[in-house]
């Protein structure tokens, strides 16, 4: 007999507890892995990348948080306006390009998954029809 004090499990009661420590941990395990969210260091979420040309029509899949970066020709990158329908689930941010004395890079416009919905996204640049697509977060 122990003359420390504390708190005394027996077996079926150790046992029990470590059922249910399993079934806790596991249940993030049960998401369906094709709307999984890839982490790359540190915990960010990877972004999901499509080609403007590919998106016309389409039903984009994404997890909050995630981000749709849309892959449009370098030339083009700051000409895309883009207006989403519902900004509660998820919001657009416009392409960017840097001035060459601060590197010259380019940045993508995209979309982030902010609440699970759906929402329906229209892309437009002067002088090209709207590319219309939905996004549904979950």
């Amino acid at each position: 007999m122990s003359t420390q004090p504390g708190i005394r499990f027996g077996r079926a009661a150790v046992a029990a507890l470590a059922a249910a420590a399993v079934a806790v941990v596991s249940c993030g395990a049960k998401d369906d892995p094709a709307h999984a969210a890839p982490r790359i260091g540190g915990g960010v979420i990877a972004p999901l990348t499509m080609s403007i040309g590919d998106l016309a029509g389409r039903t984009v899949d994404l997890r909050v948080g995630r981000v749709l970066n849309i892959n449009v020709p370098d030339a083009d990158v700051t000409a895309y306006r883009g207006r989403v329908a519902d900004r509660r689930v998820a919001s657009f941010t416009p392409g960017r390009a840097l001035p060459p004395a601060q590197g010259g890079a380019r940045f993508n416009p995209g979309v982030r998954a902010l609440a699970p919905g759906q929402t329906s996204v229209t892309m437009s640049k002067p002088g090209r029809g709207p590319v219309r697509f939905t996004v549904r977060v979950h």
